[in-house]
């Protein structure tokens, strides 16, 4: 196994997600592509400046479930 599945395989496991499908996912809000953050199993939208949670595998992807992250720039 490459390193590279490695670490899709390492992701998948922390979320218990697919990789593929996360890289599928987008912002409710903004339609923008989320970003996986493995430290707090968040899926990331940078431009909303909201972070989603994954509980047992799945995305809750409602706003009402996100948590505000401080906005990068201006």
């Amino acid at each position: 196994m490459s390193e590279t599945e490695m670490d899709e395989a390492e992701r998948q496991r922390a979320s218990g997600m697919d990789p593929r499908i996360l890289e599928m996912l987008i912002c409710p809000l903004t339609r923008q592509p989320l970003e996986y953050d493995g430290a707090s199993d968040e899926l990331i939208s940078r431009k909303a400046g909201l972070a989603f949670p994954i509980r047992n595998g799945l995305p809750l992807l409602a706003e009402k479930h996100a948590r505000e992250i401080e906005q990068e720039g201006p």
